[in-house]
């Protein structure tokens, strides 16, 4: 099967099955969606939106954040991983936001990873999410699923397996299918265990047919 078919097929099923795709991280604003993803990093968007709702009451724009010390937020995002670290970004990229945007989260990426604790990552997803532009965000999910399904072939990082996938996706599709791969990521085809039998891609994705056969293999043993 050529790639472009693959991709197609893949695509369209995704459409489908993830037909309300979006980020399951809560917000109101791009400010919030900024913080939110800063505090994604390693760490599930369930415990993100536990701690949220108290940090932004606290500090609702980046001019409060700002005034802040690093030590005072904390207090809200200590049962997020790597709290210490995360605290110091966050009151980091508040006071560059003052400094330099007016307050404002910018719309441009290379301006987005000029900020305390903002990579790539991060970046595409504001871009994506809060100004709509085709960025592909790719977290361990979109990297893993990518690659099982051979939309991705030899991709060593994350940013290679940007490249292929911003080759090969349709500009209109692009923010919708960074969701739809994370969705899939993280319901079906996880880190640990996978729901092959179930996947309506199993006849375009390699992986799965061997997980499946190997699980045949198991049982008739």
């Amino acid at each position: 099967m050529k790639i472009t078919e693959r991709y197609a097929h893949v695509l369209e099923w995704l459409a489908k099955a993830y037909p309300n795709a979006e980020t399951e991280l809560h917000y109101r604003n791009p400010f919030e969606l900024l913080v939110a993803v800063v505090l994604s990093a390693q760490c599930t968007d369930k415990r993100v939106n536990l701690v949220t709702p108290a940090l932004f009451e606290a500090y609702p724009d980046a001019d409060h954040l700002s005034l802040a010390e690093p030590e005072e937020v904390f207090r809200f995002i200590r049962s997020v991983s790597y709290p210490n670290n995360k605290a110091k970004h966050l009151v980091g990229l508040a006071r560059k936001l003052m400094e330099e945007f007016g307050g404002h989260v910018p719309s441009d990426r290379a301006a987005l990873e000029t900020l305390p604790g903002v990579g790539r990552k991060t970046a595409n997803v504001v871009a994506s999410v809060v100004f709509g532009q085709a960025a592909m965000a790719v977290d361990t999910h979109v990297f893993r699923v990518s690659a099982r399904i051979g939309l991705t072939r030899g991709a060593r990082t994350p940013r290679a397996a940007e490249e292929q996938l911003m080759r090969h996706i349709p500009e209109k599709d692009v923010h919708l299918a960074h969701h739809w791969l994370i969705l899939h990521g993280r319901y079906r085809c996880t880190a640990r265990s996978t729901q092959c039998a179930d996947c309506g891609l199993i006849d375009w994705c390699k992986e799965g047919q061997k997980r499946l056969k190997k699980q045949m293999s198991q049982l008739s043993t």
